[in-house]
């Protein structure tokens, strides 16, 4: 085991693979001689070269399209988009093609493809840069979509999706980056994908959240804790296909759930997980569902970035006005 920040985490999970499978390759954008913006892999071109870890263009179209023309090909490549907001440049290709190849080939083909990119706010970063796009993704048939929030999970969830069959976007929360670390296994191991967390056990209320949400909902249950309210945390981890079963024993046994994310309120992820429960858990709930989220705005510049992202305060209202339904 060694201590490791979650962006350390993620370049040894990179470098697992790629000692271990010589298919997986790394591109992107300063991914090689820069190491990348954010350092995630930095010393890889050292290790492995230029063939295996690919400086490209500033072209994300072009990243990505390749990308999927490999994985049909019998690659695992994994293809680095500077910044979540420039994903869109790539979209078409993930929407028409990599979500698709499996059923367009009848099962003859699958995109074993890892999409990454630094994701959400919390850094102070500039227009495009504080996105928090996974609802776009998660409407796509085909793809599984991953938010990792410690850098053990960051480690094992990025193995897994390596391996996978099928395309995996990988979306890293940057305030995580480098808040915290933690023991890591330093050789290969992997965390299943669709599978939550059971962050704190509780009896009283559920909160449902993931990435960099996780541990703002963990202050918050705290204080809640110092209250008198005994609140159960779970990480999604796995944003689609999410862990429904985990979902619904938790609410089925707290009786009231608070949605906790960062993206946009509407049509999101914590929309779809309300909506489940509901269906699902109608006569367990002894309130209403509350959902606490970023606004239905642009990502605000740095000065008004803590007012539309979600606090541990605003999530302590929220179990508040549960509680007292």
């Amino acid at each position: 085991m060694a201590r490791m920040s979650m962006v350390e985490a993620i370049n040894s999970a990179l470098d697992v693979m790629m000692a271990k499978d010589d298919r997986v390759v790394v591109m992107g954008e300063d991914v090689g001689v820069d190491g990348g913006v954010f350092r995630a892999t930095v010393n890889l071109i050292d290790k492995y070269g230029a063939q295996r870890v690919i400086d490209t263009p500033l072209a994300e179209s072009c990243i990505v399209g390749t990308a999927v023309g490999m994985a049909i090909y019998g690659m695992r490549p994994v293809a680095e988009i500077q910044f979540e907001g420039f994903m869109f440049k790539a979209y078409d290709h993930v929407y028409s093609h990599a979500s698709r190849i499996r059923r367009r080939s009848q099962g003859f083909f699958g995109v074993p493809m890892v999409v990454r990119a630094p994701y959400g706010a919390g850094v102070r970063a500039l227009e495009h840069h504080s996105d928090a796009p996974e609802a776009l993704f998660c409407h796509l048939p085909g793809l599984k979509v991953v938010i990792p929030s410690t850098p053990s999970d960051a480690k094992g969830l990025l193995i897994a999706a390596i391996e996978d069959p099928d395309t995996v976007i990988y979306l890293e929360p940057k305030r995580l980056y480098r808040l915290f670390k933690e023991e890591v296994p330093e050789e290969d191991f992997r965390v299943p994908i669709g599978e939550a967390r059971l962050v704190r056990e509780g009896h009283d209320l559920t909160i449902v959240t993931y990435g960099g949400m996780v541990p703002i909902s963990e202050k918050a249950a705290q204080h809640a804790a110092d209250e008198g309210v005994d609140v159960e945390v779970i990480d999604l981890r796995t944003v689609w296909p999410f862990d429904l079963e985990a979902i619904i024993k938790s609410v089925n046994k707290t009786g009231r759930l608070v949605i906790v994310h960062e993206a946009p309120r509407s049509f999101g992820v914590g929309a779809e997980i309300a909506a489940l429960v509901a269906e699902r858990c109608l006569l367990s709930l002894l309130a209403p569902i509350k959902r606490v989220t970023g606004y239905d705005v642009i990502p605000p510049l740095a000065k008004l970035e803590d007012y539309n992202y979600p606090d541990p305060d605003r999530v302590v209202r929220a179990i508040h006005e549960t509680m007292e339904f």
